[in-house]
């Protein structure tokens, strides 16, 4: 009997049918089942009304917390230390992690249901459930190893059907190396694991093969660094200009060690740089001619780099040139890093004496790195440099004759003594630093590099190097990925395009 039936009324006839004891036991049941019905009735009422006076207290509650979020708090103004702390305590509550997709937006998202293969059962009823349609999301970021991959290319050939005379095959795309067993993103890949992410070939060889790939031959990867190398010189080239037509100019070299007997052992990677760009040149000397060359004929006119004769004597050369053409002369800009460096490595022996240098020194560089803060102060700023660099000239002029000129203090005070001139000359210009660090941060990715495969084995090896060091260092200046960078520019070129510098590409993308 289901609950309708239940308080459906009873048929005449069949009350009629029953006996005097099945009557009595009807009417019994029955009442009892209006005993329980009225019980039921009294409790759902009991329960409604607490309800009603539930929802009175939330809706009460709901109004002060509207009132405290939109209405005015208090009539009263918060103190200045009342505004203080409060801005303390937001401080100091942590940030809401954003989830990895929206963090790291550019990577690609890939959804995975995660389902049952075999449905659950309720755990009231025992009845199988079904898929509501809600889910609940996680995120998480994981990694998906490189995977080499052979490509069978199969170029369509067509012939004519009526003379059959003629045979006709479908072009092969362009590559760097035509032929070649790599692709155009294997070469790539190479390469910037090499000269970005300073990887040796053989190490990119056992990564190769613990991804599946055995028995990659180690020189013909190497071989395939200097094909791109040659594919992208006019990019390099593109480079050495850009750097020429720039007013202030960085310089700096490091030693490149040739592992063949045929070659001098004592070759230089030479480098030179400006904000957005570095270009590299490796030679089998450190003559100054090599930097004559490149500042003969360019725009520069301030020369920021160590005090090495070399850069002296190129300066000198290229201004003999310079004055007859009627240009703006050279001027040597040296490097207080160097000099802030000399006073340093006086204070094992002399801790007293070049404590009072360097702690000036400390202070001209507080000054320096708020000029990176507000850069429209930078000649305020500069001006409070000034009675610093007079100080230590001041000092270094009135003690130095009481130190033997062979000890590490009395060469740092005469160092700076000697060059005042030249470590001075960038407080009168904001264009000129303070130091030559950024060249020699250029120079550590190739330091490193000599370091982890010793050197080249040829100068076609050395010249790769350079070429790629180059394009590599100046994606970084400009915040380019040199991946994306080399793609583009294996594409352009395959599509005859003119090359370009990393600078150039940075615009294009803007």
């Amino acid at each position: 009997m289901n609950q309708q039936q239940l308080f459906s009324p009873v048929p005449r006839h069949k009350l009629e049918s029953l006996s005097k004891e099945e009557m009595l036991e009807f009417i019994d049941l029955q009442g009892r089942v209006i005993d329980t019905i009225n019980k039921d009735n009294d409790r759902l009422r009991v329960a409604n009304n607490e309800l009603k006076q539930k929802t009175l207290y939330i809706e009460e509650q709901y109004i002060t917390i509207k009132n405290k979020f939109f209405g005015k708090s208090s009539e009263k103004q918060a103190s200045a230390e009342d505004k203080r702390k409060h801005q303390n305590k937001n401080r100091k509550k942590k940030k809401k992690v954003q989830l990895p997709s929206l963090r790291y937006s550019d990577a690609p998202l890939i959804e995975r249901e995660v389902e049952l293969q075999d449905l659950p059962s309720c755990k009231c009823c025992g009845t199988e459930m079904k898929d509501s349609g809600m889910t609940e999301n996680s995120e998480f970021i994981t990694v998906i190893p490189s995977q080499y991959v052979v490509i069978r290319q199969k170029r369509h050939k067509y012939r004519c059907g009526k003379c059959h005379g003629d045979i006709v095959t479908a072009p092969a795309p362009p590559r760097i190396k035509p032929g070649s067993s790599y692709s155009d993103d294997m070469i790539i890949d190479v390469a910037v694991s090499k000269y970005c992410d300073l990887i040796p070939v053989e190490r990119y060889v056992g990564m190769a093969k613990r991804n599946g790939l055995l028995d990659l031959p180690p020189q013909s990867l190497i071989e395939l660094t200097h094909v791109l190398a040659d594919f992208t010189k006019g990019a390099y080239d593109k480079l050495k200009k850009e750097v020429s037509s720039e007013k202030v100019l960085h310089a700096d070299e490091t030693p490149h060690r040739m592992l063949e007997r045929n070659y001098n052992k004592s070759w230089y990677l030479w480098g030179f740089s400006t904000r957005m760009s570095c270009y590299f040149e490796i030679h089998d000397t450190r003559s100054g001619d090599v930097a004559s060359k490149i500042l003969k004929d360019s725009a520069c006119e301030f020369l920021v780099s160590d005090v090495f004769s070399g850069y002296g004597k190129a300066v000198k050369v290229s201004n003999v040139h310079r004055k007859a053409e009627k240009l703006v002369l050279i001027k040597n800009v040296y490097c207080n890093a160097h000099a802030r460096r000399k006073f340093k490595d006086s204070e094992n022996k002399f801790p007293e004496e070049a404590k009072l240098f360097i702690e000036i020194y400390g202070k001209i560089y507080r000054l320096n790195k708020m000029t990176k803060r507000w850069p429209h102060k930078t000649q305020r700023l500069r001006k409070l440099m000034l009675p610093l660099f007079e100080e230590i000239k001041s000092r270094s002029m009135e003690t130095s004759g009481g130190y033997s000129t062979k000890s590490s203090i009395g060469k740092a005070m005469s160092y700076f003594l000697k060059n005042y001139e030249g470590l001075t000359l960038f407080l009168g210009n904001p264009l000129i630093p303070i130091d030559n660090n950024s060249q020699e941060s250029l120079l550590r990715n190739p330091v490193i590099g000599r370091k982890t495969w010793l050197g080249t084995h040829s100068k076609r090896g050395a010249e790769t190097n350079a070429i790629l060091f180059s394009l590599v260092e100046s994606c970084k200046l400009n915040k380019v990925n040199p991946r994306e960078y080399f793609k583009k520019l294996v594409q352009d070129l395959h599509s005859g395009k003119e090359p370009y510098t990393p600078k150039d590409y940075a615009h294009l993308q803007k």
